[in-house]
């Protein structure tokens, strides 16, 4: 399988098989990381984790565990950029459709987009994963990042 995730993801921005217990805990995670590589804003953690309270970004995949595109404003973001973040065990996000069901996550994109143009390109990549049930199974298996990049490149 080839698409152009692997091309978004910076291999540092990856968290495999996190120990997060909230959707909170590994946006933050996941946010620190793409702070620390020069993706976003110190700020962007915080209004992440707010968006998220108010349009939530829980996919329902008809799986155990579901996928997340947590993301904010452009304004808090410096270049654009993808973190990818898997968990021991599955944390609660609300369903982007219907924010009083929640639904089971192990698979989180955080996505960094600093251009609203950009932002359906980005999300549709994304989603070439997010359809594909082998690859998502290939992720929440992926030990390092040569897997990832085995399963998306």
């Amino acid at each position: 399988m080839s698409n152009g995730l692997i091309q978004l993801l910076d291999p540092e921005a990856v968290v495999l098989g996190s120990d997060a217990s909230t959707n909170e805990e590994i946006i933050r995670i996941l946010a620190a990381r793409l702070e620390a590589l020069g993706y976003v804003k110190s700020s962007y953690a915080d209004a992440v984790v707010r968006r998220e309270m108010t349009i939530p970004t829980g996919l329902p995949l008809e799986r155990a565990d579901n996928v997340a595109v947590p993301h904010t404003d452009p304004e808090h973001v410096l270049k654009p950029g993808v973190a990818m973040g898997t968990l021991k065990r599955p944390v609660t996000f609300a369903n982007m459709e219907d924010p009083d069901e929640k639904l089971p996550v192990g698979l989180v994109f955080l996505l960094a987009i600093n251009d609203k143009d950009k932002q359906i390109d980005t999300l549709q990549t994304v989603m070439v994963t997010i359809q594909n049930p082998a690859a998502l199974d290939g992720l929440r298996t992926a030990r390092t990042f040569d897997d990832v990049r085995a399963i998306l490149g």
